[in-house]
């Protein structure tokens, strides 16, 4: 029955973003999170449940999603953030021609921010709304499978030895998707983490990650 529960809580945890991020910033209530899961458990073990050993499933549970710990920590502490806003991406079938469109985009707007990230079948140009305009002109109404204008990157800067640290960029992540932010698109750079969400959630997404390094160098020190 105790592995029954467990498992129970686990799933329930699993699936709510919101208890997530309590247990993850150790702000939550292990018994009022007890009592709210009470009746979902009695539902799924089909039998009289105990709150000390809900609470205690609570409490086995957080581990899970203790992110910052060990190595993870450092590079977490040593990140910085930077945002740009007034983003823009388009999204284009992967075929030859159009690759070939994109070479000569890389070449011509060097110095300017854009991002390319090419999947199976899809290629996904990032770039600033100034040269937007210029880029998606590039390719015919046909070959276009989505645009968005209302966009934003955050890009995360970290030390050097994320590049062998697992779980980093999962924390990055996690701390975003736990603030209910859809990550629009991502994609990593050495030692960048770059971000792509819609405008209206960078706000979030800043404080969110702020909110993280800023836990991690507390741990630190």
């Amino acid at each position: 029955m105790v592995n029954s529960i467990s498992k129970t809580v686990q799933n329930l945890i699993d699936e709510d973003l919101s208890l997530q991020d309590a247990l993850q910033r150790d702000y939550a209530n292990y018994s009022a999170i007890a009592r709210m899961l009470i009746p979902k458990i009695k539902e799924a073990v089909d039998s009289k449940v105990n709150i000390e050993s809900i609470i205690t499933a609570v409490k086995r549970a957080k581990i899970n999603y203790t992110i910052l710990q060990g190595k993870i920590t450092k590079v977490v502490a040593g990140s910085g953030l930077n945002i740009r806003t007034d983003m823009a991406k388009v999204s284009v079938e992967k075929n030859k021609e159009n690759l070939e469109k994109i070479r000569k985009t890389l070449a011509t707007f060097s110095d300017e921010f854009l991002q390319v990230i090419e999947g199976n079948s899809v290629v996904t140009l990032i770039s600033d709304l100034s040269s937007f305009n210029k880029i998606s002109s590039l390719f015919t109404k046909k070959d276009v499978i989505d645009k968005n204008h209302n966009l934003a990157t955050v890009i995360i800067r970290s030390p050097d030895d994320i590049t062998s640290t697992p779980g980093c960029v999962q924390a990055f992540y996690n701390a975003v998707s736990r603030r209910h932010i859809n990550i629009e698109e991502t994609m990593s750079c050495y030692t960048e983490t770059i971000i792509v969400l819609a405008m209206e959630d960078v706000s979030k997404a800043f404080t969110a990650l702020t909110d993280l390094i800023s836990e991690a160098r507390r741990k630190e020190n």
